[in-house]
């Protein structure tokens, strides 16, 4: 048996350990053959050379997050406990880097695997497609690409669209005029953009139309040039309304497309316009198709099992 003492100079215990030590069983949970002891701002680990050889791994992907963010929920605590974890942080040796800062000065970055691909994917490519289940982060992320493209300089303006009141745009009935009728649906949008532009700069957006929103059947016909444009849900757009809308791509734009094909509104699902793109698009250069999957989640622990439970009905009342 091996005994070593392991420093954590530079981080603050508690956001490791987590409260009455949940963070700390939680790792000694994936290492059950080290024996872990907490010393104040010290670990002592005793166990075989190899188990402290493969802990110690894990333990120096942990503090280096500790480092960069300060903090760590239980769901980034589990990505960096398995594959996932490494990855994010190591990714092609590029460093997670800071997108924006939120309104209350909180750094925004990529928090998972596929939040970090679709951040590096942008670089290369000026259409995205990021599809995946509830609560992955595609929209925020996306967002938050947006508005640091938009104070870098890089575009003139952001564009907004979804598909509204299910499949159809039937937005007649509502009352209001055309941006009070669309902002329900619109709603996630607008909750992110508060996140990182303050108030009265993202009113004075607003009016300038800095920061637009445009009903998807409303897009026919233009011209987006110098443009950040995500189209959201857009598992309820139809074949012919996606494809109208990835032709009103001019130039210096980025066009990101997020949805999650197993909640299309569509009366008829194979008519969801995004599993076709996926497939007619897949392998264009300068297009990018990331997949999020429950990794992915960052809500609610609990989405995850949500997830989970619904992927694996069939529909009958019973699971597969």
């Amino acid at each position: 048996m091996t005994e070593k003492l392991i420093s954590l100079k530079g981080v603050d215990p508690k956001s490791l350990f987590g409260a009455y030590n949940k963070y700390l069983n939680k790792i000694s949970s994936v290492f059950p053959k080290v024996k872990i002891i907490a010393r104040g701002s010290d670990l002592k680990v005793i166990g075989d050379e190899k188990e402290l050889v493969l802990f110690e791994e894990k333990l120096d992907l942990i503090l280096d997050f500790l480092h960069e963010y300060n903090e760590m929920s239980e769901d980034d605590l589990n990505l960096l406990l398995d594959d996932a974890g490494k990855e994010n942080v190591e990714k092609n040796g590029k460093k997670n880097e800071i997108l924006v800062y939120g309104t209350n000065g909180k750094p925004i970055q990529a928090r998972t695997v596929n939040q970090l691909n679709l951040v590096l994917e942008y670089i290369e490519n000026d259409l995205l497609l990021a599809v995946g289940p509830a609560g992955t982060g595609k929209t925020y992320t996306a967002i938050a690409l947006a508005v640091r493209a938009l104070k870098n300089k890089e575009v003139r303006r952001i564009v907004l669209t979804r598909p509204a009141v299910e499949a159809g745009e039937h937005l007649g009935f509502l009352p209001g005029d055309m941006r009070e009728k669309l902002d329900p649906y619109l709603q996630p949008l607008y909750d992110a953009l508060r996140d990182m532009i303050p108030p009265k700069k993202l009113t004075n957006y607003m009016e300038d139309e800095t920061i637009q929103i445009a009903p998807l059947a409303f897009m026919r016909g233009r011209t987006l040039e110098n443009a950040f444009v995500i189209m959201d849900e857009a598992q309820n757009a139809t074949l012919n309304q996606l494809k109208m809308f990835l032709t009103r791509m001019g130039s210096n734009s980025k066009f990101i497309v997020t949805g999650d094909i197993t909640q299309i509104d569509l009366p008829d699902k194979r008519s969801s316009g995004l599993i076709q793109a996926m497939k007619i698009l897949d392998g264009i250069e300068g297009i990018s198709i990331i997949n999020f999957d429950e990794r992915d989640i960052v809500r609610h622990k609990l989405v995850k099992d949500i997830v989970r439970a619904y992927d694996s009905f069939d529909g009958s009342g019973k699971g597969k």
